[in-house]
């Protein structure tokens, strides 16, 4: 029977805490045995027990913009929520002029005609979308090419569908791309989804058309859904990319976007999964029975961001350069090697003593410094001798963590 330990104290980061313990009177289902709780979920409580005992903290591992949206954003979700129709149940497909934003941004800035009545689908977030392609398409015997590093919620989404991961690996010395010959020699025969993320997390790497061309054609060879998470397509990358934009993608691939980082939304919950509509209309049916719509007045104020001109993204990188400035600064006094080409929300970079793992060097900076970062290791395997710094901390808390490193 499942169970927690009730009466007894451990000791986390110099932190006593008693463990309370209950029997459940009964047992979890097998398939959550397949995955842990979430790193950063579990973390953020370890930090906010640390702040509740006196200790100071700066946050520097978590991609959760700081900056509002533009101000007609907030103003129309004040103006529409005054309306007293606009409470109710909405359409699991979001509304029209929301599906018709989201086709137009996408034709304006990836060059992708979307038909707004069948190849867009407004999620709540795009983290969801994950589960939804997952939970449609895998069950078990099926296999999924899961990049390492990669978001992890690719891989336990996964494995609570069924179905059994395939890591391929990515590394610095192949600029963190995917060796699609290497894959093309293994047994591909169960392989049904291919996760791809460019540009990518955590590492930054950009997209590039020929990499969608020939991921394009692989997945077309082998018969894999492709699917290509793209919210870190406009922080700090001149020029966006979709996979959709590649000549008969969409018979192959979808691709999920959001506006969390891109319009400063992420609690917002504002997500896209766009592709083909033979794809969406089965996604639909698991959709519907997990959600009820979304609220009518968020999605019209999505509606007024996804108008912002190409100005607003322009201030705001200019905001996360600054910031990146900084970070450099830090991982330079870390001992920590990166590449300026990075596109994203957030700094790569490698450790560059040997006889310590990323891991080790954040537990070390938390404890020592009361600075958290995130240790690349929680993105997979490869990531095991890197750090990630984010970039949504204003730039006077980023040179307080810089002094205390220094000092």
């Amino acid at each position: 029977m499942s169970s927690f330990f009730f009466g007894q104290w451990e000791k986390t980061l110099g932190v006593l805490t008693k463990k309370i313990a209950i029997n459940m009177i009964i047992n979890t289902a097998a398939r959550i045995n397949t995955v842990e709780e979430y790193y950063f979920s579990r973390k953020l409580k370890e930090l906010d027990l640390l702040r509740k005992n006196g200790q100071e903290i700066i946050n520097l591992g978590i991609g959760s913009p700081d900056l509002p949206p533009a101000p007609a954003v907030v103003t129309a979700l004040g103006t529409y929520s005054e309306s007293s129709s606009n409470h109710g149940y909405q359409s699991y497909r979001g509304i029209p002029a929301l599906r018709a934003a989201y086709a137009a941004w996408y034709k304006k800035y990836f060059s992708v005609d979307l038909n707004p009545e069948s190849e867009v689908l407004p999620l709540i977030g795009s983290k969801e979308g994950i589960m939804h392609l997952s939970m449609t398409f895998l069950e078990a015997g099926d296999e999924v090419l899961i990049p390492n590093p990669g978001y992890p919620a690719y891989a336990a989404t996964a494995r609570l569908a069924g179905a059994t991961v395939r890591y391929y690996e990515l590394n610095e010395a192949q600029n963190w791309l995917p060796n699609l010959t290497e894959l093309a020699q293994t047994d591909l025969t169960k392989v049904k989804i291919m996760w791809i993320n460019y540009p990518h997390m955590p590492t930054g790497t950009a997209a590039s058309a020929d990499l969608f061309e020939k991921l394009v054609q692989f997945a077309q060879i082998h018969k894999i859904l492709l699917v290509n998470d793209n919210p870190y397509s406009f922080i700090l990358n001149e020029q966006q990319k979709s996979i959709l934009s590649v000549p008969g993608a969409k018979t192959v691939a979808l691709e999920l976007n959001s506006l969390s980082k891109s319009h400063n939304m992420a609690g917002w919950r504002m997500g896209i999964l766009a592709g083909d509509s033979a794809y969406l209309q089965e996604v639909m049916k698991f959709k519907s029975n997990m959600d009820s719509g979304m609220f009518r007045p968020a999605m019209l104020a999505a509606v007024e961001a996804l108008k912002n001109p190409p100005s607003w993204y322009e201030n705001l990188n200019a905001v996360y350069r600054e910031r990146r400035a900084v970070v450099y600064k830090i991982m330079d006094a870390l001992n920590c090697a990166y590449r300026k080409d990075q596109v994203g929300l957030f700094v790569w970079a490698k450790i560059k003593d040997p006889s310590i793992n990323g891991f080790e060097l954040v537990d070390k900076l938390l404890v020592e410094k009361g600075i958290f970062v995130t240790p690349g290791g929680i993105f997979g395997s490869q990531g095991d001798d890197y750090i990630r710094i984010s970039l949504c901390a204003k730039e006077t808390v980023l040179s307080k963590a810089y002094g205390l490193i220094t000092r």
